[in-house]
């Protein structure tokens, strides 16, 4: 009967301290001060963000707008398309994105037709003159036919795909491998 009794309470006892060491505490994210909300960045961006949104990803690129375009930039004090694509990739996926807007569709990319667009996915356009060669801008879709990128003429900005400069200069899609 003792032993019983003995049983009992270190059952008691473990579940107990089961019970406070786990059910008390929650674990905690600690985000940046100048972390923004769904609200805040939808106003930003001019689409509505939700919980099924990486909202990470609308942060890291909301500390970029605004940010001057300057070719070879790799910093805020000044970026370029390909570059600014690859730091968003860096911080956000953990992945290393080639330099060059070619070498990211050619090496780090699967091509995608647009209607197959999701978050995060790359869009690829030749702004110069004559036929479409090979690319030379990139983006990253965010949702809705919005995208951010690095314009030579704005800097860091969203734009949408349907507006006729994007349309009568896009290449294709790219998802990240």
């Amino acid at each position: 009967m003792k032993r019983k009794n003995v049983s009992i309470k270190i059952l008691i006892l473990t579940l107990s301290l089961l019970f406070t060491a786990c059910g008390t505490r929650q674990a905690q994210i600690i985000l940046p001060a100048d972390f923004k909300g769904p609200k805040e960045l939808s106003r930003l961006y001019g689409v509505r963000i939700t919980p099924n949104d990486n909202i990470f990803l609308y942060n890291e690129g909301a500390h970029w707008l605004g940010t001057r375009y300057r070719s070879g930039g790799l910093t805020k004090a000044g970026v370029d398309c390909s570059a600014l694509v690859m730091n968003i990739y860096r911080e956000i996926y953990g992945k290393r994105l080639q330099r060059t807007v070619s070498n990211q569709l050619q090496k780090n990319c699967r091509k995608i037709a647009k209607r197959k667009l999701q978050e995060g996915d790359l869009v690829f356009f030749y702004t110069g003159r004559g036929r479409k060669k090979t690319p030379n801008h990139v983006g990253i879709y965010l949702k809705n036919g919005r995208f951010l990128h690095a314009s030579s003429s704005k800097g860091v900005i969203v734009s949408n795909l349907n507006e006729p400069y994007y349309l009568r200069t896009w290449v294709c899609g790219g998802r990240v491998k």
